[in-house]
């Protein structure tokens, strides 16, 4: 039988884990009040503790930014639109559209410091993929009622342009080229993806 871990233990290893929270944290708050890549020492600053501590916990800076990104990815795994895939379509579709953009607007800054770090970074573009991989699994579970009554084709092009009209980049020129408001990219992504389904089929036809 293993002995307890001590007391003393727990508590410097719970904040071990705090500490390293707390500099995620700092390097998402920095990245999204300058859209720029932090240095150890900006992040160091911010979280309250010394570069040393943040040396302690991610071996460079590579691995700090990596831990950051499974942040975010960790959060895109909870949508409400995943929790509510027996409702109607004008339901999903909102929800959809309405998780896509909160998304895209609370991380479109450190998309672009991703995207940035992507030609040096192996472990960037895994991400990059993973996080374009869970964006086609949500939309084909979201809208798997109409896709499934599509052919092939249809399915496979509807996908695509699902996909390439609620990417980080869509929201980045709904917003910031066009200057439109939250609401407004809402509603113009509502109407498009509206267009781009194939019609929903009657409830007795879905299997």
């Amino acid at each position: 039988m293993n002995a307890p871990a001590k007391p003393g233990i727990d508590g410097r290893r719970l904040r071990s884990e705090r500490t390293r929270q707390l500099i995620i944290e700092a390097y998402i708050a920095i990245v999204r009040e300058t859209g720029q890549a932090p240095t150890a020492t900006q992040v160091a600053e911010r979280a309250g503790y010394s570069v040393r501590s943040v040396f302690e916990r991610f071996p460079d800076l590579e691995a700090l930014r990596l831990a950051v990104v499974d942040v975010a990815l960790s959060e895109g795994r909870s949508d409400a639109a995943l929790q509510a895939l027996d409702r109607d379509r004008a339901t999903r579709l909102r929800l959809q559209v309405e998780a896509r953009a909160q998304n895209r607007e609370r991380w479109l800054p450190l998309w672009r410091v991703m995207v940035g770090q992507a030609e040096v970074s192996e472990g960037m573009v895994a991400r990059i993929e993973k996080i374009r991989e869970m964006s086609m699994q949500r939309i084909e579970a979201v809208f798997a009622r109409e896709l499934a009554a599509a052919d092939e084709g249809e399915r496979r092009m509807a996908l695509v342009a699902i996909e390439a009209l609620t990417e980080f980049e869509s929201w980045d020129r709904l917003r910031f080229t066009f200057g439109l408001s939250f609401e407004e990219g809402c509603s113009c992504w509502l109407a498009a993806i509206d267009r781009l389904l194939p019609a929903t089929p009657p409830a007795s036809a879905v299997s």
